[in-house]
């Protein structure tokens, strides 16, 4: 009886991580038989689960229920989900701040004393500087973030930095957070070339539109936000030889400002970019390392007057 209902648990919480799981799949993991598989899935439909049969693969789903199921967490993942809970509770995300703390409240309540201890050692030490500017509708982000996991096409109104308003029809692939703002990384249809938009500019529409094959895409959907982000709307492209470990640079950088691609242990390379010369200037030079410019040509002479124009000031 106790075996049967480890197994049980088992079986609820492998579907819970991943949406689709053949039965071929779910025997190999629970190490039973298809016939003890299926007899399982009738038991946890007794007690009200919705374990959905999925066509094509012979296997299973589980699906939305009237009530949500328990969520079984191993000790990791509820002490991510208790500190992405007391994050979210100080406002990262536009109006869910109080569904937060009401989560963290029944979340701590069951926590094993060893897991509320690590989870308040770490937020006791954590103090978080909240920026102003723009936040994203929770609604908007589950909505992507569903469209990105199942392959549906997405359709959104978008928000152009000019203020003019476009719809897109994309194949989403990736949500980016850079710790300020939340990026889509997608491929757009109309342009046949994958772009990134600020998910606080969209709105999407619904319903979604119909399953997409997966094509290559950026291996580092990360990096890439940080390329499209840190130079790509700008009228000047800068590559910077940096004279210094990329650890270091990393420490002086925001990936919203530049993004790094090591050279070796002792220099990187630093893409960036900007509407002004002075300001490309400027933000290289106080960082306190040497550097070269790679590009563009015109920084190089930007860089010598205005060096220039330092030294006389100390004349």
């Amino acid at each position: 009886m106790w075996e049967t209902s480890a197994r049980l648990l088992k079986l609820l919480s492998l579907l819970q991580n991943r949406r689709d799981w053949s039965g071929t799949e779910l025997a190999e993991r629970l190490e039973v038989s298809q016939r003890t598989v299926r007899r399982d899935v009738d038991r946890l439909r007794e007690l009200g689960y919705p374990v959905h049969a999925v066509q094509g693969v012979a296997g299973y789903r589980l699906g939305a229920g009237a009530a949500l199921p328990p969520l079984l967490l191993d000790d990791e993942e509820a002490v991510a989900v208790a500190v992405g809970l007391r994050t979210a509770a100080g406002g990262s995300v536009a109006g869910i701040e109080e569904t937060s703390v009401r989560a963290l409240a029944k979340l701590e309540q069951v926590l094993p004393s060893r897991l509320r201890h690590r989870v308040n050692a770490l937020q006791s030490v954590v103090v978080p500087l909240t920026a102003g500017g723009a936040t994203v509708d929770p609604e908007t982000l589950t909505a992507v973030a569903a469209a990105c996991r199942d392959q549906h096409r997405l359709r959104f109104d978008y928000e152009r930095p000019d203020g003019t308003a476009s719809v897109r029809d994309v194949e989403p692939y990736r949500l980016v957070h850079t710790g300020r703002r939340w990026y889509l990384v997608a491929w757009d249809v109309e342009r046949a070339d994958w772009r990134t938009f600020r998910a606080d500019r969209l709105r999407p529409r619904v319903p979604t539109g119909p399953r997409f094959t997966p094509r290559a895409s950026p291996e580092d959907a990360a990096a890439y936000v940080s390329q499209a982000v840190a130079s790509a709307p700008y009228r000047y492209q800068a590559r910077i030889l940096m004279r210094a470990p990329i650890y270091l640079v990393a420490e002086e950088s925001s990936p919203t400002a530049g993004r790094l691609e090591a050279v070796d242990e002792h220099t990187c390379v630093l893409h960036t970019g900007a509407n002004s010369l002075d300001h490309l200037a400027l933000y290289v030079a106080l960082k306190g390392f040497d550097f070269e410019v790679l590009d563009p040509p015109e920084l190089r002479d930007h860089i010598r007057g205005l060096a220039e124009r330092l030294i006389r000031a100390t004349s």
